[in-house]
């Protein structure tokens, strides 16, 4: 199994948004929407494997579970009206209990934090930051959960609580890329065993 914690630091927690204006008025989740699409679809498919955790502002998390994704399209409006819908359910998400949404969709209440101490039990917890080991020079990891940001860098408590937790720290290459750029590299990279199977 993959999967990805991607932070959103300006995401809506209400379903007031446009989803014609997911850049400015939504707080940059077209950002989170990319994620999910980067982290979930190919080109005529779905990664079953795969599991991609939104943390919007540190209140709540969406998880998207590509094996029992329904009716999911990879476009930034349909995502988004997925996280809208989501956001509706807030109500029937009680501790940590989620809120089904749709299937392979569920909100819970948690933040960053509760997230990563739920996540962290089924693999290995990696950070992906510029300054991390070049995947050019790691070993792929089983069950890797890796942990990114969207626009902005980890919060000073981000970092902390990823210092304490996370057993690796990579980065895929010299320039730095948008987060569903890095997502794609890194799935590309597990797909071909750290890059010796193509």
């Amino acid at each position: 199994m993959r999967q990805f914690i991607v932070l959103g630091h300006e995401a809506p927690t209400t379903p007031d948004f446009s989803l014609s204006d997911l850049a400015g008025g939504a707080g940059r989740l077209d950002v989170l929407c990319r994620c999910v699409n980067a982290g979930l679809f190919l080109s005529h498919g779905i990664r079953e494997d795969c599991r991609v955790h939104l943390v919007l502002n540190d209140e709540y998390t969406i998880r998207f579970d590509g094996a029992t994704a329904k009716r999911l399209y990879p476009n930034e409006r349909a995502v988004a009206s997925r996280i809208q819908g989501a956001l509706e359910s807030t109500a029937d998400a009680i501790g940590h209990q989620p809120a089904e949404v749709s299937p392979g969709v569920e909100l819970y209440r948690m933040g960053f934090a509760s997230t990563l101490e739920t996540v962290a039990s089924d693999g290995t917890v990696v950070e992906l930051h510029e300054d991390g080991e070049p995947l050019t020079e790691a070993e792929p990891p089983a069950d890797p959960i890796f942990v990114l940001s969207d626009h902005h860098d980890f919060t000073d408590a981000e970092a902390e609580l990823l210092a304490e937790n996370a057993e690796r720290r990579f980065s895929v290459g010299p320039e730095v890329l948008h987060a569903d750029q890095t997502m794609t590299v890194v799935h590309n990279w597990l797909d071909t065993a750290g890059y010796e199977t193509y």
